[in-house]
């Protein structure tokens, strides 16, 4: 059987943004007040003026983080371990309620499509206290594989 051989592909924005609008799974990563990382799991979607976007609560500590550094990094794996991820660094940009409500409508719009009940949910995101955190991105690694590296591909 032939080792998997990791990759690494540069990319563009737009290409970036396309590689991201399917994937929903990523970890969040803020800096905590003493300087430390935090990673947050969670799902994330791109909104249509190009933003990583998170659905959140005011009260958690990836939110309470971005309010105080909006520098952060999310990396977007895929839906299989093994597939492809990317880290993406960039400035956030929190919204809390009632701002949050038509950004959240979007999020939802741009991840599961319509919504049954659009004033259902609206008044259920301002009833939760939802807020919402807009990532833009700055800088970005390659979109990469894991796997042996190619000078390792002959067997060894």
């Amino acid at each position: 059987m032939a080792p998997n051989i990791a990759t690494n592909t540069a990319v563009e924005l737009g290409e970036l943004l396309d590689f991201v609008r399917p994937r929903h799974r990523a970890i969040l990563l803020t800096t905590r007040a003493d300087g430390r990382p935090q990673g947050s799991p969670l799902t994330c979607g791109v909104d249509d003026a190009g933003r990583i976007v998170v659905s959140t609560y005011p009260e958690r500590a990836k939110t309470r983080n971005a309010k105080r550094d909006e520098r952060v990094s999310v990396i977007v794996l895929s839906d299989d371990w093994n597939g492809p991820w990317v880290q993406v660094d960039g400035s956030a940009e929190v919204i809390d309620s009632p701002d949050s409500v038509e950004p959240l409508v979007e999020y939802f719009r741009n991840i599961s499509g319509e919504h049954p009940d659009w004033d259902e949910y609206r008044a259920a995101m301002l009833k939760q206290g939802k807020s919402i955190i807009r990532i833009t991105p700055e800088r970005w690694g390659p979109v990469a594989t894991g796997g042996f590296p190619a000078h390792l591909a002959g067997g060894g």
